[in-house]
């Protein structure tokens, strides 16, 4: 590692060895290389004069690129494509007369772009699965937890921790199936010759339709693909890009909003992101605990919302059958967002599965406004009890006004309960005020969502795709 020249922090600090893999150099310039290899044995087996020993010679030498000979030839050709021709060719000498036979550029670097892309979307689910899994079963002990919900950020009536995770869970199963569905529908660009015509190709097979439709659709399965696109430009619709660059943004906002809900939770004290013994979490003030993974969330995510701004340009802007202000916007924008999600997911699974629920404060949290919110609760066992309701109505709100005044004014504790306990006209006992004030009664079907939603959306998710799990990468820092 070179310390004198900038190398982005996604690399050194934050993404995956897996996502790295998959945009470097290496696994780029050997699937360009396969797709040659593709190409020439199925023209071969569609009748082309291409001898064997060549597709020997270039399946022996795939992995083995000769990365400064190719920059050599990139500086002196101004054509990363022609390059690496000629950088296999002097690999493979045996098939240097045939690499590329009847395929433009777009061949490797547009099938190329598809099949990272539609491999990055796999990784992500993969750790999406693990993120789902280990959420769902933390929903699940805790959704009997009563905890004070916010709306406006302000206290509202309860909910429970359980519940509350459910609806961080069910963005995230949204992101899930929709980065299934890109992954399993991508459309391969496959075999369209320069301007999407096939032309080269229908002259290589003299004017047989039959062949070029026969190797598109071979070359297309060799790679996994479950269809290409039936017309192309010289490239694939740069609205795929799109398309991938939204997705990832969608899951970059459901990032950004739970990780963000973790910050406020802990400022509240109530639940609390993994802290290691010997971590620091100011250089001045030795005391502080801050949510830094959950904020190194937040801050990934506004990473990619912004780059998937720049693929809507980008495919705004193409002209006719393509234009080449494409490729270095798409060489830096799509590896980065993947290599962000990569990233986020990482930490993502690290808060969950180290998430601290702090039980009392949130039930102190809990309590201090509990009051006001079960006054109707109080009422109602009231009027039971042979009240007259006008009279306990005007009784209770003036004993509110009261505490709320205490509290804004005089920085005082809530004692409403207290007043309205002590108050005979109200007439109810301590016991008989507290069941009314059980947290438990304000919670509605909230603990029941959660075993729903885990039995209707969660257990399926997780039957159907049971391949993708696994263990994920611990944290580089």
């Amino acid at each position: 590692m070179s310390h004198d020249i900038y190398e982005t922090p996604l690399v050194t600090r934050y993404a995956s060895k897996a996502m790295l893999k998959l945009f470097s150099d290496q696994y780029k310039f050997s699937t360009w290389r396969n797709l040659w290899i593709a190409l020439a044995e199925e023209e071969r087996a569609l009748g082309l004069d291409i001898s064997a020993d060549a597709i020997a010679d270039m399946k022996a030498h795939v992995d083995d690129i000769d990365f400064e000979f190719a920059a050599a030839k990139e500086k002196e050709l101004r054509h990363d494509v022609m390059a690496h021709i000629h950088t296999f060719a002097a690999a493979a000498p045996k098939a240097a007369g045939i690499i590329h036979l009847g395929a433009t550029s777009a061949f490797v670097g547009d099938n190329t772009d598809l099949i990272q892309m539609r491999a990055g979307l796999i990784l992500l689910q993969k750790k999406l699965y693990n993120c789902i899994r280990s959420l769902g079963e933390a929903a699940v002990r805790a959704k009997d937890i009563p905890t004070l919900a916010f709306t406006h950020f302000q206290p509202a009536q309860p909910t429970t921790v359980g519940k509350r995770m459910t609806l961080w869970l069910q963005d995230l199963v949204d992101d899930f199936y929709e980065m299934k569905d890109a992954s399993d529908t991508m459309r391969f660009r496959g075999v369209k010759g320069t301007t999407g015509t096939q032309a080269s190709f229908y002259e290589l097979f003299n004017g047989d339709d039959e062949k070029v439709r026969t190797l598109d659709r071979r070359i297309t399965e060799r790679f996994g693909f479950p269809k290409a696109y039936a017309v192309t430009g010289q490239t694939y619709p740069r609205r795929l890009d799109s398309e991938i660059g939204k997705l990832l943004s969608l899951f970059a906002e459901d990032a950004h909003k739970i990780a963000t809900d973790i910050r406020l939770l802990q400022s509240m004290k109530e639940v609390e992101e993994p802290f290691e013994t010997s971590q620091v979490g100011s250089s001045a003030m030795a005391y502080k605990r801050n949510p830094m993974r959950s904020e190194r969330i937040c801050s990934l995510a506004r990473f990619i919302m912004g780059l998937a701004q720049s693929l809507s340009f980008t495919a705004s802007t193409q002209w006719f059958e393509r234009t080449l202000d494409d490729s270095a916007n798409k060489r830096l924008a799509i590896p980065q967002m993947f290599l962000a999600a990569d990233a986020i997911l990482s930490i993502l699974n690290n808060v969950v599965n180290g998430l601290v629920i702090n039980e009392k404060v949130i039930e102190r949290n809990l309590a201090r406004e509990l009051p006001f919110m079960g006054t109707e609760n109080i009422l109602m066992a009231a009027v039971k009890k042979g009240g007259n309701r006008q009279d306990i109505h005007e009784r209770i709100r003036e004993l509110s006004h009261v505490a709320a005044r205490e509290i804004k004014a005089e920085g005082k504790e809530n004692r409403l309960i207290d007043y309205i306990i002590a108050d005979t006209g109200i007439g109810l006992s301590r016991d008989e005020v507290m069941t009314a004030m059980d947290a438990r009664r304000f919670t509605g079907r909230a603990s029941a969502q959660v075993d729903e939603f885990n039995q209707a959306v969660i257990t399926p998710l997780l039957e159907q795709n049971t391949g993708l799990g696994g263990s994920d990468e611990d944290l580089k820092v």
